[in-house]
């Protein structure tokens, strides 16, 4: 009897062990990271607001991201319009992502200057917009064509010339969302 109860508390104290030892389980998982092809921005065309003529009254000349004019004030589109473009930017990266385009602020004030005048007279863009707005998408080849438009500011009896920016010009900047 001393013996079975010897074997029969062993075998309680393997019960409990072999309990124990189940108690416990270990796994392994995997960690994976990705990265994306970066955005990219290639400025493929300069924005132009092509010929203005003035009167004696200020106005502007509002450049539309498809590349379409209206005007105000004293400011009139003449017959032979020259080059008239919004500026035209590639953005690319990995298909299908979406990216957020930053343009100046509504408060840039962008100068430019006359190039072919008698020197220093200038006039001020500002209020840039673009197609897309806010957010694009690239395609199925991961690329979108973004097109960037503005208002420029014609003084009264503004000087005849070609005005340009410095090579700065404006910063537009695009970044995955």
């Amino acid at each position: 009897m001393k013996q079975m109860i010897k074997t029969i508390g062993i075998a309680i104290v393997l019960l409990i062990l072999a309990g124990t030892t189940f108690a416990q389980i270990t796994t392994s998982a995997t960690a994976t990271a990705t990265i994306v092809t970066p955005i990219n921005l290639v400025k493929e065309v300069d924005m132009d607001f092509g010929n203005l003529a003035v009167t004696t009254i200020a106005g502007t000349c509002i450049l539309t991201p498809a590349g379409t004019r209206s005007i105000t004030g004293g400011v009139t589109l003449p017959a032979t319009i020259g080059t008239v473009t919004a500026a035209e930017f590639t953005v690319s990266g990995t298909p299908g992502y979406t990216y957020a385009i930053t343009l100046p602020p509504p408060a840039y004030e962008l100068t430019i200057t006359n190039t072919t005048g008698t020197g220093g007279e200038t006039m001020i863009v500002k209020t840039f917009t673009s197609n897309p707005s806010g957010t694009g998408t690239l395609d199925g080849s991961g690329e979108q064509i973004l097109t960037v438009g503005a208002t420029v500011i014609v003084d009264a009896l503004q000087v005849a010339g070609v005005y340009v920016s410095d090579a700065d010009g404006f910063d537009v900047t695009v970044n995955y969302n």
